[in-house]
This record gives structure tokens, C-alpha cells and sequence, in this order.
């Protein structure tokens, strides 16, 4: 049996993630401080894991409905209103996903055709590119700029676009920069897309986890982008629920109809029990996600100090739980730092390569974790540091 002739030529082009061989060479050693990791450290609320437990005991283990549980969806609908300002019908315009994986996938597979053009800025999430790839189409990476704090410009967004261009990924608050784009930025962005048909898939599934005074903006909420805006988020992040596996879209109904059939064929419908436990996780947990936020904060503001006193210049992230410290004065390669202090100091840590070819000489830390920990890492990072001199 010939297996190169029967495997897909379309699989074998895409890299396999930068972030593996880490995780792999750190499942080798012992007493290993891993900053490498982007899932809370908090367990799932338990009001949240009591809603499973309850809906598992009353036998509630059947399909739901393909597009998920109706008062789930009106829960999304009513929260996504109540915190940002959008307006979406449970019905038609808003379906549930296994997790904001699966949305992004459907959105991509949903709107873009063979040799048609899908804008990436980056540094950003692995999946993008390997899944607008796997439906033959072209990405357009843009490198974000530490000096423009890793936001999206106006002025590179349009030098990008072409006749081809078909959709713009817009990953804010952005995973590995912390980067956040404010209504400012959104705005200048919608002013260069008005002239366009570009659809926008949104991914907000650190929306929830923002800091300092410049809450979260959809780009749903800017005059006139609703009717091109896909808006993915999910439950992983803020409600510390990633092994739940759930997260939704939201969007016109077009757009969201042609979603549902993908995910009706290929998943049926996202994992029951997860869905019973987000409707609790939406009603009744403002209060602990904005603690587990608070958390967030002190870890990042802790961590940004001490990079920038050992000298790798970090800028100060106002989104999601990562520090991307810059490691150009060690004269490694962003690779290179990450190995050599993995196998020297047992500190893991992701070269900012891993999020596109822009992440070169920067590392990506993740704050998801507790302060002693945050603190034996920084302890050993700074003796790496040392023994560079």
C-alpha cells in the first residue's frame, strides 16, 4: 500500500506547530516550570461544573438541537448584549460550536473558495493559517509591529488586500502579543473596509480578559460591520472551562445558515453536558470571572516588571493572559533562547516564531499560572540571563 500516494497533498504542506517540539523535548525532564501553556490554572467554577454534574444526573445525555440548546443561545445573545453592546437573535444568527476551534474552522470553510485571499496579521493563533490552507486558499500574513503595540494598521490592511482578498482575521486581544485593538483602531480599520466586500472573522475569545480602563470592543460594534463580522468566542478562557470543549458564533443569518450545515455533518452538535453547565456559567459567574481577571492582572503586571528589568523589553499587553518579551539582546534566535533555557534551566517558554515568521526574536510567557510558580520561573530565567555575560 502506497501511503504518500493516498494521503492528501494538501495535508503534507502544512508545518506542524512550533509549539510541539517544546512540549515534546519538556515531556522528557524532570521538575520542568512550564510558562508555555495557554489554559487557566483556575478550575472551572464550581456553581459551572455543578450544572454538569446536575444535568448528568437528571440523564440529560442526548443530541441537542445541530445549532445547540435554544436557552443556551439566548443566554449568549443576552450576555454578549449586556456586556458589549450587540444585538444578536438566538435563532438564525447564533450557533454553537466545540469550542471557538471549531467556529473559526466553519467561518474560514463556510466562506472561502479555492485562490481566494484570507489576511492574517501576525504574530497570532496557530490554527489560522493551516485551516484557510486546507481549503486552498492563499494567506496573506501581515507582520504587526512591537512600535505600533502588535495592533493592525489601517495602512497595512489596505497595501494588502487585492481583487482576491476574501476575508480579514482579526485575533484581539491577540494570543502571543496581549496586543488589543481599542475602538480607535477598529474604526480606522472599518474606514478601509467599507468600500470592500471582505467578511471578518473576529475571534474575541479573550474579550473577557482585558485590563485597565479600555474595555473589550467588538468589531461587530462599529457602524456598519455587523453585516460583515463573524464574532468567535468560547467559554476556555475566562470561565477557565478548556477541556469543556464549547464556544459559539455569532453573525448575520447567511453566514451562520451556511456554518450550521458544516457543523451539523461533521460534529452533529457540541457536547450536551457543557452546554447545560455554560448556561449557569453566562447567568450567574460575572463575579468570578472578573476575580480570576483581577488575578490575571497582578501576574501580568509582575511579570512585565521583571522581563524589563533582566533587560528583555517587554511592552505592557492589555489582553489575554501573555507577556511577548523581546530577546534580540541575547543574540540567540527566538528558537534557540527557548531551547537552551529549556534544557538548562527547565523554564518552557515559546519562541514567538511559533505564531508566524514576526515573532522572531520575541518569546511568548504565559501568566496562566500561579505567582510562586511565575516567581521560580523569573528566578531561574534571570540566572539564564546571567551566565549570557
Amino acid at each position: 500500500m502506497n501511503y504518500e500516494n493516498i494521503l492528501s497533498g494538501k495535508v503534507k504542506t502544512i508545518k506542524p506547530s512550533g509549539i510541539r517540539k517544546f512540549f515534546d523535548i519538556a515531556a522528557e525532564m524532570d521538575d520542568v516550570i512550564s510558562l508555555s501553556v495557554g489554559e487557566p490554572d483556575f478550575k472551572t467554577p464550581w456553581e459551572i461544573r455543578e450544572a454538569g454534574i446536575r444535568s448528568l444526573e437528571k440523564g440529560k445525555t442526548w443530541y441537542t438541537a445541530n445549532a445547540g440548546l435554544t436557552e443556551l443561545k439566548e443566554e449568549i445573545c443576552s450576555y454578549l448584549k449586556r456586556h458589549f453592546n450587540l444585538t444578536y437573535q438566538p435563532k438564525g444568527e447564533t450557533l454553537v460550536t466545540v469550542g471557538g476551534s471549531e467556529g473559526i474552522d466553519i467561518c474560514i470553510r463556510a466562506l472561502v473558495n479555492p485562490g481566494e485571499e484570507v489576511i492574517v496579521p501576525e504574530p497570532c493563533y496557530v490554527s489560522y493559517a493551516p485551516i484557510a490552507e486546507l481549503t486552498g486558499a492563499v494567506v496573506v500574513p501581515i507582520a504587526t509591529k512591537a512600535e505600533n503595540g502588535f495592533r493592525l494598521t489601517a495602512e497595512e490592511l489596505k497595501a494588502a488586500i487585492t481583487p482576491k482578498t476574501k476575508l480579514l482575521i482579526l485575533p484581539f486581544p491577540n494570543n502571543p502579543t496581549g496586543a488589543v485593538m481599542r475602538r480607535e483602531h477598529l474604526e480606522a480599520i472599518a474606514d478601509v473596509l467599507r468600500s470592500t466586500d471582505i467578511m471578518v472573522l473576529s475571534d474575541e475569545i479573550y474579550a473577557e480578559l482585558t485590563y485597565g480602563d479600555n474595555r473589550h470592543v467588538s468589531f461587530a460594534e462599529i457602524d456598519g460591520m455587523w453585516e460583515r463580522t463573524i464574532l468567535i468566542n468560547g467559554f476556555s478562557k475566562a470561565y477557565a472551562m478548556t477541556g469543556w470543549r464549547l464556544g459559539y458564533a455569532c453573525g448575520p443569518e447567511p453566514i451562520i445558515k451556511q456554518m450550521t450545515k458544516i457543523h451539523q455533518f461533521a460534529i452533529m452538535c457540541a457536547p450536551t453536558t457543557s452546554q447545560y453547565a455554560a448556561i449557569v456559567a453566562l447567568k450567574n459567574c460575572d463575579e468570578q470571572i472578573a476575580n480570576m481577571q483581577n488575578q490575571y492582572d497582578m501576574r501580568r503586571r509582575l511579570l512585565v516588571s521583571e522581563m524589563n528589568k533582566l533587560g528583555l523589553t517587554c511592552f505592557e499587553p492589555e489582553g489575554a493572559f501573555y507577556v511577548f518579551p523581546c530577546i534580540k539582546s541575547t543574540g540567540m534566535t527566538s528558537d534557540e533562547f527557548c531551547e537552551k533555557l529549556l534544557r538548562t534551566k527547565k523554564v518552557a517558554v515559546i519562541p514567538g516564531t511559533a505564531f508566524g515568521d514576526s515573532g522572531e526574536g520575541f518569546v511568548r510567557i504565559s501568566y496562566s499560572y500561579s505567582i510562586n510558580h511565575l516567581m521560580e520561573a523569573v528566578k531561574r530565567i534571570e540566572a539564564f540571563i546571567g551566565e549570557l555575560k
